[in-house]
């Protein structure tokens, strides 16, 4: 049988823009020696910034901020906004820079007893196109982009239904982009943590939300559509403030957020929940 392909791409990067686009394949290859690699970096990320893996018994609340974008759209005021933000409610903060962002990266969140995991990533629609017959599932899900180069020789296992090829659309070559599979078989379990999607079409479809759901997450912020750099920025710096200093929960919090910045004025997206 055949194996099932995909591949997201997503429009090429501007400089206010974050944006999903329709999927396209997947494939399949051989050993996953670069993954250790890959692993080491993240580690390297994470103590420099000060996280600790006993946050849990501590009582020390921790988050992370995972910066995929930081390569094609940085945004240095929302990162030290949000940093000082969480700093002023008790959390410390992890920050997994651009190009440390890989395929690792996403299997080790679950591990880490993060108690919020905030995803500045891109993000695009995916289907699925049967190999053989070309022809696309009806069936969609949002596609998570790493910094992490695309090699059908890489991760052959996961590549079997978990991993796919995403891509921008003004060509080059591709980078890995992590399915709902993926996230529900990563080690660990999110144990309550609240997982904040700031890319395109989080909330478009909901299985990759539920996927963190499945895997022990209790809400999952995201965006109904396309959304702009910018917007999203500012509308989490929002969120943020309106939700940790104000002792809101979470789910009030998004409300209340929504009410006040409204949707997309470039692409429609609205910010929304979705919990366990």
């Amino acid at each position: 049988m055949a194996k099932k392909k995909r591949q997201t791409k997503t429009p090429a990067a501007e400089p206010s823009q974050v944006r999903g686009g329709r999927s396209l394949l997947f494939a399949a290859g051989g050993a996953a020696v670069l993954a250790v690699i890959a692993a080491i970096g993240v580690a390297a990320v994470l103590l420099s910034s000060g996280g600790d893996d006993n946050g849990a018994t501590t009582g020390v609340k921790k988050a992370v901020i995972v910066d995929q974008l930081q390569l094609t759209q940085p945004g240095p005021e929302f990162i030290s906004d949000a940093r000082a933000t969480l700093a002023d409610a008790g959390y410390t903060v992890d920050y997994i820079a651009g190009e440390q962002v890989g395929v690792e990266t996403y299997r080790m969140l679950a591990s880490r007893d993060y108690d919020l995991v905030i995803l500045r990533v891109h993000a695009g629609i995916t289907t699925e196109v049967d190999a053989e017959t070309g022809e696309a599932s009806e069936e969609e899900y949002v596609s998570l982009f790493t910094n992490e180069k695309y090699d059908e020789s890489k991760y052959p296992e996961d590549q079997m239904n978990r991993l796919g090829k995403a891509t921008y659309t003004d060509g080059g070559g591709g980078f890995f982009g992590i399915g709902p599979e993926f996230i529900k078989n990563i080690p660990g379990d999110f144990n309550g943590a609240q997982i904040i999607l700031m890319g395109c079409d989080g909330l478009r479809s909901r299985r990759t939300a539920e996927a963190f759901l499945d895997k022990g997450a209790s809400a999952f912020v995201g965006w109904s559509n396309l959304v702009s750099g910018s917007f999203t920025d500012s509308a989490t710096s929002a969120l943020l403030k309106n939700w940790l200093p104000q002792g809101m929960t979470l789910e009030n919090a998004v409300t209340t957020t929504a009410g006040e910045v409204g949707p997309d004025p470039a692409y429609a997206g609205e910010l929304r929940i979705l919990t366990g």
